[in-house]
């Protein structure tokens, strides 16, 4: 059984459509081929995740093949990632293309270009 710290916390999650949405209008920009990152201070001790896949991108099967991939390249990078953050993750289109070890090293070039202080 895997370490308790290998998880993905609830409180680790962005789920309500709310900070996605002023995630949107109050955050900083970075992207990538496949991938745009919003962050944003949240004020806490750890950071957060939200990932956004939409239909365009994939069907079900590899929006939430994608969402896997984020979701670990954000767990395993999480002690290296800048503690209380925000983060959402959205994949574009060539996205679906991208092998496992390809999106997390997009995803982690893109966080550690994040500042934290901006």
């Amino acid at each position: 059984m895997p370490d308790r710290a290998q998880y993905f916390p609830p409180a680790a999650r962005l789920t309500k459509r709310s900070q996605f949405i002023s995630m949107s209008s109050q955050a900083r920009r970075a992207g990538s081929r496949h991938f745009v990152v919003l962050w944003r201070a949240n004020g806490l001790a750890f950071s957060r995740l939200g990932i956004t896949v939409t239909r365009r991108v994939a069907g079900a099967v590899g929006r939430n093949r994608l969402k896997r991939l984020v979701r670990e390249a954000f767990r395993t990078a999480g002690p290296s990632l800048p503690p209380g953050l925000d983060l959402v993750v959205i994949a574009k289109a060539g996205a679906r293309a991208l092998r496992g070890r390809q999106a997390a090293q997009e995803l982690w070039r893109l966080w550690r270009s994040l500042d934290p202080d901006a």
